[in-house]
Order: structure tokens, then sequence, then C-alpha cells
């Protein structure tokens, strides 16, 4: 690991003036993934900017009835607050299918947002990554990609997202509260994120010298159900091969509103939109759901060894609502009892 020096931010506004005038400095939260990243030799930042102790440690409702969480707020507390269990399960259920325990008291909500792939070309400094290096090539397009892309990939880069918080937050339409020195802005957290193109060195949109401080997620329609779920190598820690993470409400067997939100198959949380547009007005069953999957992803362009992805995502998604679809049902029928 290169040599570098550590400073802890004691305000908002210091933080933001000291990224402002050292390009080299980057923001520490957790570090869980960023210091990982340090010792293979991927990310090799001047200065660490410690803003753990900023107050950004609060989740509370605000007037319109959304959630704020602050950014420094763990992973470990985010998923066993009241109000997001009760309010938004698929959040709760996300955040605690990611990593360990012990990552988890460790990671804060806003540096899981800037988590990066685990694609082991970006992760090994000594192979060829346009990510890692602009311009030196794409080894996973011919070689180790079972785990890729499947959707929104480019001829630069067929990574995958690993943050699990990050899908359910888009199924959410949760939105990113960024500060820099001329204020501050807020982005749709599909806005937030990029597809590669060209470019696949930049994760999302926010500027070097920006800080994210917080995010809202709107409150949820009174009858709207929501759930995670999550397909992976092993029983735990480890990263989605799929994910899926879903809001539906139903009323009298049709569907009113609903949201899907895919990981592990794009370079960003993959909102299914085409499927969302192709179920509203129709009948809450399977078969419908398998239908409109089917048409989200006509667009996938599998590689060589994942296009097993697109079975397992149709089956996953399809299950998923299902489930949801039985949950409101035992809920109507408790409800009249």
């Amino acid at each position: 690991m290169k040599t570098f020096e550590y400073e802890s931010a004691t305000a908002v506004d210091d933080a933001l003036a000291r990224l402002a005038e050292d390009e080299h400095a980057m923001v520490l939260g957790g570090g869980t993934n960023l210091v990982d990243l340090m010792k293979l030799g991927v990310a090799h930042p001047g200065t660490l900017i410690d803003v753990t102790r900023l107050p950004m440690h609060d989740i509370e409702t605000v007037d319109d009835g959304s959630l704020r969480i602050g950014a420094a707020v763990t992973n470990s507390d985010l998923a066993v607050h009241p109000l997001v269990r009760q309010r938004y399960p698929v959040l709760a259920r996300a955040v605690l299918s990611g990593a360990s325990g012990q990552l988890r008291n460790m990671a804060t909500t806003g540096g899981n947002l800037f988590q990066r792939t685990r694609c082991v070309y970006f992760m090994d400094a000594s192979k060829p990554c346009n990510k890692r290096e602009p311009g030196s090539g794409c080894p996973a397009r011919t070689g180790e990609h079972r785990n890729l892309a499947i959707l929104g990939a480019s001829e630069s880069c067929v990574a995958t997202h690993p943050s699990d918080m990050a899908v359910a937050l888009s199924a959410l339409d949760a939105r990113v509260v960024v500060q820099s020195v001329d204020g501050e802005r807020v982005l749709a957290i599909d806005d937030f994120y990029r597809l590669p193109g060209d470019e696949p060195e930049r994760d999302n949109t926010v500027g070097r010298d920006e800080i994210v401080t917080a995010i809202d997620i709107p409150k949820p329609a009174a009858d709207a159900h929501s759930t995670y779920r999550k397909v992976r190598d092993r029983q735990s820690y480890a990263f989605a091969v799929a994910s899926v993470g879903a809001v539906l409400d139903v009323e009298d067997g049709i569907v009113r509103g609903v949201s899907i939100a895919l990981g592990g198959v794009a370079h960003k949380p993959w909102r299914a939109r085409t499927a969302e547009h192709a179920l509203l007005g129709t009948a809450a069953e399977e078969a419908s759901f398998r239908r409109a999957i089917g048409l989200e992803l006509e667009t996938a362009e599998p590689l060589r060894d994942n296009a097993f992805k697109i079975p397992l995502v149709t089956n996953l998604v399809a299950r998923t609502l299902v489930e949801l679809t039985e949950t409101g049902a035992r809920t109507e029928r408790g409800d009249r009892s």
C-alpha cells in the first residue's frame, strides 16, 4: 500500500474545502471497500478525509413523510431501524443479505453507494482493465465473466455493481443528497449511477469534490408490499449472481403499482421499467410476471458463460412477485377478519 495522509473532518464544509484543494484526496467512511482496494494497489489516494464523525448519523421522517437516512449511518443500524423494517422491508433485507455482521457494523450508508465492482480483472492491478486504467482493454469479455453483466454493458466494460442496498434503493425510488462548495443537489438514485459506455471508469455522476450527505426514500403506498431476494453461490457473504428488489401494490387481483430493480446483471442497479409498464393494469399472476420480465430481458446480451442469468432472473422475479401477491392477499384477509 502506498503511503497516504489521514485527516478527520470536523464539519461538512471542512471536508468539502479539503477535497476542493487536494485533487488526490478521497472521502473515507467505514473503509470496508476502499481500504481493500488500497491494499491491492487499485486505489491510491494521497489523502483520506474521514467523514464518519460528521453529523450524518440520524434516521428520521421529514415533513413530506419520506425517510431521510444520514450518510454516516452504519449498515447494521440501517437494517434494524424500526421504521426501515416496518415501511421498507426490501431495504432491511437487502442490507442484511450483504457482507458479514462485522462489515455491516463498519460500513456506512453513503459508502455503500460507492462500492466498486468485484470483477476479477478490476481487482487485479497486474491485469488490463478499462475501469481501472482507461484504454487498456476489457479481458473479461473473453475471459472470466460468469458473474458479469447481461444488460447495459458496452465493448469497454461488462462489470456489475456489487451493492445489495443500492438495488433496494432503486426499487424504492430513493434520492441521493449531494453537497459541494456550490451548494446542495438531489439526484434520483437511477441518475446517481451510470452505465459504462466508453467511460467505464466513472461509476456514478458525483464529482470528486462532492460528498453524499443523506439518502431520502419516499413514503410508501399504504397497500404496497416489498421484499428482496438474492441468488448467490454460497449461503452467506457472497455477492449476487442475480438479485431483485421489488415493490408491489395489488388491488382486486390487478397490479396497481410495481417497481422492480435487478442486481448482479448490470453496471448499475437495473430498474426494469419495461417490465413495470407491461404489468400495470394486468392480473397479478405468475404468467403475467413471466411475460413482463421476458420483455425486459429481450435486450439482454449475455456472453459465453453467463446466458444462464436470463432464465435465472426470469424465475427469480416471477417467484418474488408471486410471493408479494400472496403476502398482500393474506394481509387483506386479515384486515377483513
